[in-house]
């Protein structure tokens, strides 16, 4: 055998290096199988096989119950090079991964992809208004093994403690491209949240499933666990996903704002708003739809106890944030809190955007913000003023979803419907026989 030269060496192990082809699932996180750098360009251009029902895995790990591909049919994956990702760390291979496309045998959108249906509800958008999306996910975690519970939320001791995880976390997100902003040490044991800046349409979505993954990466390169499971104690704050929304036109100029209105939000973007808080009983499935979600759900827990429009309240369903001083509506968003990383980001954000254009094209009149606490209002008082009431649980949200006459009607295509009852059906089925094991199976998994 003759000697291999060290450029020889670099090129086989660069050709045998491991890219992980993944896609997004019905409870947000990515599936996939792995193939060479060296097979890379032959599964851009032709795809990879995958198993329909691969698509109906719960946080139990099991296949779920009832889902309508059974054993039978076969789709194609198609990596999307704009998602690649690839980060050097430490002395272990490199995390080298694409998202994928699903798609039938002669090339279609497969009707149960869920970047696929996300495309097509930004397609409606734009088509009805004009309008397209930019949107952020701000995400909460936890790392495990907790530290110390006594350290001070929001402190630089909370902060440090963990170093040098926080500053390898932003450097990792920067070399992927995902354009980190802030880390902050958040007021849960152990709990942080990252901030991103806003990618347009389905790129936001893709971020979101990229920054767990690279969250996770760290965490186990620092002898951790990341968790964002959307509770991890039933006494406890929760991991919240904050879903940060505006619009541009098709120019790409700012289109959120009017500063003549009463809340400083467009026509179109406050009814696009009113239309959120109409829909916010099926909303939920998609938003904070795991059997512990509602958990975290609630008044005095910081995330959102009641569907209205809100400033200052961070336990408004829909909040405006404040800008910068001078900033003149150009930096404007608004704000979905009742969300978590049991969602996949991509369903989320196009049900947002479903319940949105509801409220457009019913020509529902903008919400007027509410600016004082009501968490202690009367249910009567609440009614009198228009304040709906979030559902009290992953069923009756799922039956809210599932309205004939409401706004997601036909939103999903009938196989991909079916398989996320069948999901949730799965997932609220092995909550009710364990009920002591739930809160633990969804940390380990999330």
């Amino acid at each position: 055998m003759v000697p291999s030269t060290d450029a020889e060496s670099a090129r086989a192990a660069r050709d045998n290096e491991l890219v992980h082809l993944l896609h997004p699932d019905l409870v947000g996180t990515v599936r996939g199988k792995a193939v060479r750098v060296a097979d890379l360009d032959a599964a851009i251009a032709d795809g990879i096989r995958w198993t329909p029902a691969n698509v109906t895995m719960t946080p139990q790990n099991v296949v779920a119950d009832g889902n309508p591909f059974g054993a039978r049919g076969e789709v194609r994956l198609h990596p999307d090079p704009e998602t690649e990702v690839r980060i050097a760390i430490d002395d272990v291979p490199p995390l080298h991964l694409m998202l994928c496309d699903a798609r039938d045998g002669d090339g279609a959108p497969w009707a149960a992809c869920v970047r696929a249906l996300l495309r097509r509800t930004l397609d409606d958008l734009e088509a009805e208004t004009g309008l397209r999306v930019v949107a952020a996910f701000e995400h909460e975690f936890q790392l495990l093994p907790l530290a110390d519970p006594r350290t001070q939320p929001y402190s630089l001791t909370a902060a440090r403690l963990v170093e040098p995880f926080p500053s390898r976390l932003v450097e990792a997100l920067d070399c992927a491209g995902i354009e980190p902003q802030m880390l902050i040490a958040e007021y849960g044991p152990s709990q942080y949240e990252i901030t991103c800046a806003p990618a347009h349409g389905v790129a936001a979505a893709d971020r979101a499933l990229l920054v767990r993954a690279i969250v996770r990466e760290l965490a186990l390169r620092s002898e951790a666990r990341a968790t964002f499971s959307p509770i991890t104690d039933p006494e406890g704050v929760g991991n919240g996903v904050h879903v940060h929304l505006s619009f541009v036109d098709r120019d790409g100029a700012p289109a959120l704002a009017d500063a003549s209105r009463p809340s400083g939000l467009s026509e179109t973007a406050g009814r696009f708003v009113a239309g959120v808080l109409s829909s916010v009983r099926g909303l939920i499935a998609f938003t904070a739809p795991s059997p512990i979600s509602a958990i975290r759900l609630g008044p005095h827990r910081w995330s959102t106890a009641h569907a209205f429009l809100g400033r200052v309240d961070r336990e408004a369903l829909v909040r405006i944030p404040g800008q910068r001083p001078g900033a003149g509506g150009a930096e404007l968003s608004i704000e979905f809190r009742a969300a978590d990383a049991a969602a996949a980001p991509h369903l989320a954000l196009g049900a947002i955007v479903r319940a949105g254009l509801a409220g457009i094209a019913a020509g529902l009149e903008e919400t007027p913000a509410v600016d004082e606490d009501i968490v202690d209002l009367d249910p009567d008082e609440l009614a009198r003023r228009g304040i709906g009431a979030l559902p009290a649980d992953l069923d009756e949200a799922l039956t809210a979803a599932g309205d004939a006459g409401g706004p997601f009607a036909g939103w999903l295509p009938e196989p991909l419907w079916k398989a996320y009852l069948a999901v949730k059906r799965t997932e609220l089925e092995a909550a009710e026989a364990e009920p002591g094991d739930v809160m633990a199976t969804y940390r380990a998994f999330y």
